[in-house]
């Protein structure tokens, strides 16, 4: 089986399911069932992040692609502890992840969990979130920039869509960018349709879900394969191997 880092490279879009820690037996048994491309571990929804405890979560995902999420509160999450201590539990999490997403403005930790998964080949997603708007270009060209010289394997860009401008603005980030490795999502009922058009695009992956906790504009799991199936022959194709 291909690797996620291998997977990312072939640019074909994959599609993702945020989990917490309700029964993560049961939620590993449906991502294999339903051969989610990434299981999101959102660390950060956890009861409690006892690294032993995390760990317990994470390990009945094993042979799922999973991404490593600690999501700080200022940037939409529910951690609640100190810097020092996210930075070991992504630590800890780090060999029995494929990938790991921290915000780009977690300047205090960000070079560090870059060096960590570096030191186990672990994909790094440096993650910016606008819940009240889309910045300019300009500003979203910035944010790749720093990212990607911060060392992310891919940028992730997700911001509140409030019409078809916003909705183009990522777009033409996603075209400006996509070679190099970006997410990109449009928030909000406005932008839903982001969730399928930057994905065909070159957006490397989408997120969905199964029950839990939908985003704002995010579709069900099932619903987002069926239509990537039919708008990218590609994905279809991957899907039916």
């Amino acid at each position: 089986m291909a690797t996620l880092r291998e997977r990312l490279a072939e640019e074909v879009p994959l599609v993702a399911v945020s989990f917490g820690d309700e029964d993560a037996g049961r939620d590993a048994a449906q991502a294999r069932d339903l051969r989610v491309d990434v299981a999101e571990l959102r660390v950060d929804w956890y009861a409690s992040t006892d690294p032993e405890h995390a760990l317990c979560q994470v390990r009945p995902f094993a042979g799922v692609p999973t991404l490593a999420t600690i999501r700080s509160k200022d940037e939409g999450g529910y951690w609640a502890g100190d810097e020092p201590s996210r930075l070991r539990l992504y630590e800890t999490l780090m060999p029995e992840v494929d990938a790991v997403d921290v915000e780009l403005a977690s300047t205090e930790i960000r070079a560090g969990v870059v060096a960590a998964a570096r030191s186990h080949g672990t994909v790094v997603v440096l993650s910016h979130h606008d819940f009240t708007a889309t910045p300019a270009a300009a500003r979203l060209d910035e944010l790749a920039e720093e990212g990607f010289a911060a060392g992310a394997d891919l940028v992730k860009i997700s911001t509140m869509a409030q019409g078809p401008d916003d909705l183009r603005t990522l777009t033409d980030f996603t075209l400006r960018h996509h070679h190099r490795g970006v997410i990109a999502i449009a928030m909000g009922p406005e932008g839903a349709a982001s969730r399928l058009m930057l994905p065909v695009l070159g957006s490397r992956i989408t997120y969905s879900s199964i029950g839990g906790r939908p985003a704002p504009g995010q579709l069900p799991f099932e619903e987002t394969v069926r239509l990537l199936e039919l708008f990218s022959p590609r994905f279809a194709n991957r899907r039916a191997a």
